[in-house]
């Protein structure tokens, strides 16, 4: 009976630890699939899913399915382009009240120093916008102007850093890789996230960074001024017709089986997935690329045409073309010949000493190719799910520098957006009577990161990654959908 009685004791024990352990791995597997480690099979019993690229479901139905972003490096003057301030204009060299000497990277003046550029009131919206932008001017009513932005740096890499991607550090993931973890991507022969500059933007690389995310959802970083705006694109000679193929083939299959004894690495299916990319974009991108395919009025509209305008228009051009190829994020930063010299600066629209001159000169570069393209996706059915947006890192000050200049001013700046599902024609915040900061439904760039992903489908609360044991988000903790701006 005793011996009986221990036979059952042994046997419940022994089904409850197989049980417990069938739970336990039960559990595990699930969380392996939610990481994407474990993926799903297909009838050959291969992972169905292992490129990180695939295309994944979004939160909602999003409104927007691409993103151009117009960077202007060097922050423009809210008060010189878009915000208009008739007090600081009746005001200029007296003293401004509330002003701080040292709200910049310098040390101001402490006086009103007025827009040298005329205001004018455009559309039926009634923007204002400054005379340096007679092509901008004709799209306001399918801008969303917010006048009310502020950030947390008045120094152009931390400010730069900050709007990239939600933090003034680096090592964070920027916005385009967030969406391309989020979304994967449409195109499988180009990359899913370009960023295009003539001089790298003051900060460089870690401004487009990918941050703690896989390798594989880093932007795609390119100068389309030269022959081959793509470094190392073209194959070897050596390399002709099949060979190069087979090489791949080869070099896949030892990947793959060192892949699979490592299932842990996301790594290497992320670096698998980049070399085949970087072959199929052997064809695809030279294609992109050609504007030859335009025609000539096309790229006059764009300024090809003019010196100040080529180099922005055509990088204008062909991010409508990559629009067109399926590629979701494509961020354009501003470089312009803004001294007599005609020498590039990696923040040109840093006006600290000259307003007039070197406003005039940088809208000359921007103004023509932007109004473009916003003509030619509208013309195209393209901008309805193509959000367009346009401003710098901060703003200026509204009192002077050095005599005609000013300062940096995390306090206030205009930033704009395009298409997408945001509501054209509206004007959204304010900024006080001088323009010298943000008062009203103050805007910062957590706000402004939610209210993208929202547009393309994304709840910016649910986008995480786990990274030393916490879940990361763009938004970091913060950020509301700013809905007063959207259709």
């Amino acid at each position: 009976m005793h011996h009986h009685m221990t036979d059952k004791a042994t046997a419940r024990r022994d089904f409850l630890k197989r049980a417990g352990l069938g739970c336990g791995s039960l559990a595990l597997t699930s969380l392996l699939h939610q990481e994407g480690v474990l993926a799903e099979t297909n009838a050959n019993g291969i992972p169905a899913n292992t490129n990180p690229l695939a295309v994944r479901q979004s939160h909602h139905a999003p409104k927007a399915k691409s993103i151009i972003w117009l960077f202007q490096t060097g922050s423009p003057s809210q008060v010189d382009t878009f915000d208009y301030k008739p007090e600081l204009q009746k005001r200029d060299g007296t003293i401004l009240a509330g002003a701080d000497p040292k709200t910049g990277f310098f040390t101001t003046s402490g006086k009103c120093l007025k827009s040298p550029f005329k205001f004018s009131q455009h559309g039926e919206s009634g923007a204002w916008t400054s005379e340096i932008f007679p092509h901008i001017s004709k799209h306001v009513d399918d801008i969303a102007f917010v006048y009310s932005c502020y950030s947390q740096s008045n120094n152009h890499t931390p400010a730069m850093l900050e709007f990239n991607s939600g933090m003034i550090r680096q090592g964070f993931p920027s916005m385009g890789s967030w969406l391309t973890y989020g979304l994967g991507s449409e195109n499988e022969n180009l990359p899913a996230y370009v960023v295009m500059h003539g001089t790298k933007p003051r900060g460089a690389d870690p401004i487009w960074s990918s941050g703690f995310l896989p390798s594989v959802y880093q932007a795609t970083a390119l100068d389309p001024r030269g022959e081959k705006p793509i470094d190392n694109l073209q194959p070897p000679s050596e390399l002709s017709g099949t060979i190069q193929r087979s090489l791949l083939d080869t070099l896949n299959s030892a990947n793959r089986k060192h892949a699979s004894e490592r299932p842990f690495d996301r790594d290497l299916n992320a670096r698998l997935e980049s070399f085949e990319l970087a072959y199929r974009m052997q064809t695809s991108a030279p294609e992109a690329f050609d504007l030859s395919q335009e025609t000539p009025e096309t790229q006059e509209s764009y300024g090809l045409n003019r010196a100040e305008s080529k180099d922005y228009g055509r990088q204008c051009l062909i991010a409508r073309r990559l629009v067109e190829r399926g590629v979701r994020f494509i961020q354009i930063f501003a470089a312009c010949p803004n001294t007599p010299g005609g020498a590039v600066s990696d923040v040109p629209w840093d006006a600290h000493n000259d307003i007039n001159g070197n406003h005039r000169a940088c809208a000359s570069t921007v103004d023509q190719p932007t109004g473009a393209l916003l003509a030619d996706l509208k013309q195209r059915g393209l901008l309805d799910d193509t959000i367009v947006i346009y401003g710098g890192e901060f703003g200026r000050t509204s009192d002077s520098q050095d005599v005609g200049g000013r300062d940096h001013n995390p306090h206030a700046f205009t930033t704009w957006f395009a298409g997408g599902g945001f509501k054209g024609g509206t004007q959204y915040g304010a900024s006080d009577e001088f323009g010298y900061k943000s008062v009203e439904q103050r805007v910062n760039v957590h706000d402004i990161h939610a209210t993208i992903l929202n547009q393309m489908g994304i709840n910016h609360t649910q986008l995480t990654y786990r990274f030393n044991g916490r879940d990361f988000r763009l938004t970091d903790v913060a950020g509301d959908v700013l809905q007063d701006i959207l259709s």
